[in-house]
């Protein structure tokens, strides 16, 4: 199975068009005021297009409410919804059923220990992303730089799709698939010369680490 790499925190039609171009096989859009990569829905409408075909769009909200969910999916049109705060099983759930589109839940991972809640979430869960514990006092869940250990991963027994995320760039990925065998891989912070600005470069050079490693791990 080819590894499936995922650009988060695209906000410029510029840098949008450099993932696609470079082979981006998911594009990630942030709902959420608190981010530097936050977007408004004006933006996200003329970015869904852009995107459409060409990638899976990937909704990014922190324990957003139907309404504000409803508003991006009417106007985003994406693929799926990444759910990275504290939402529950039943949330999820409640979530899939009124929009009828595949859910990725983010856990944030530090010790073993943060793994007890997996289970719940994978039964519901189309698809997994394991991202670093934000720092005490982070305004914001995700897409800090911040790199988890994943040996933490080494030994998981999960039969659903996952992917790994937290500070990877072009000189990590390798690594962190090769640890966690991890079917994807997500970036934000790691392709931006500052928060919230993506490198056009940054974004090539990681995708072209990522598909490097798919070789590797192929052979």
């Amino acid at each position: 199975m080819s590894l499936i790499v995922k650009i988060c925190g695209l906000s410029t039609p510029e840098t949008l068009d450099v993932a696609l171009q470079a082979g981006a096989d998911m594009v990630g859009f942030v709902f959420f005021p608190a981010s530097p990569r936050h977007i408004g829905l004006e933006t996200a409408r003329e970015l869904g297009r852009q995107a459409k075909g060409r990638a899976g769009k990937v909704a990014l909200t922190v324990d957003a409410d139907d309404a504000t969910l409803a508003n991006i999916v009417e106007t985003l049109r994406p693929d799926m919804l990444q759910l990275h705060g504290r939402e529950t099983t039943a949330r999820l759930r409640d979530i899939k059923q009124s929009f009828g589109l595949p859910v990725m839940k983010a856990i944030a991972v530090e010790t073993t220990a943060d793994l007890v809640p997996l289970a719940g979430y994978a039964a519901v869960a189309d698809r997994i992303l394991f991202d670093a514990r934000a720092p005490k006092g982070a305004t914001r869940p995700g897409g800090l730089g911040a790199v988890f250990d994943w040996h933490v991963l080494e030994n998981l027994d999960l039969k659903l799709p996952f992917m790994v995320s937290g500070g990877l760039n072009a000189g990590n990925v390798a690594e962190a698939v090769h640890v966690t065998r991890a079917g994807g891989v997500d970036v934000s912070s790691g392709v931006e010369r500052a928060a919230g600005h993506k490198d056009p470069d940054m974004i090539r050079d990681f995708i072209r680490a990522a598909r490097a490693t798919e070789e590797l791990m192929t052979r």
